[in-house]
């Protein structure tokens, strides 16, 4: 399959890749050059949940977190 280069150096992805390769719009596509070639390289998505984990710097207990909470409202 070809596609052409833009002036702006894009490249339209024919759909039939993108279908079997999983390739919806807001994939993360890391891109090398290996042995004169370009390679684009599929990011793995990110779990939300763990990449989440640690965001809040507090040292406290659950418990005491949701007391203050609770108080508060």
């Amino acid at each position: 399959m070809n596609a052409i280069v833009s002036e702006k150096g894009q490249v339209t992805i024919p759909k039939i890749l993108r279908n079997q390769l999983g390739i919806r719009s807001g994939t993360v596509l890391d891109f090398r050059e290996e042995d004169g070639r370009l390679v684009a390289i599929k990011q793995a998505v990110k779990d939300t949940v763990t990449s989440a984990r640690g965001c809040l710097k507090s040292r406290k207990r659950t418990d005491a977190v949701i007391r203050e909470m609770r108080k508060s409202s």
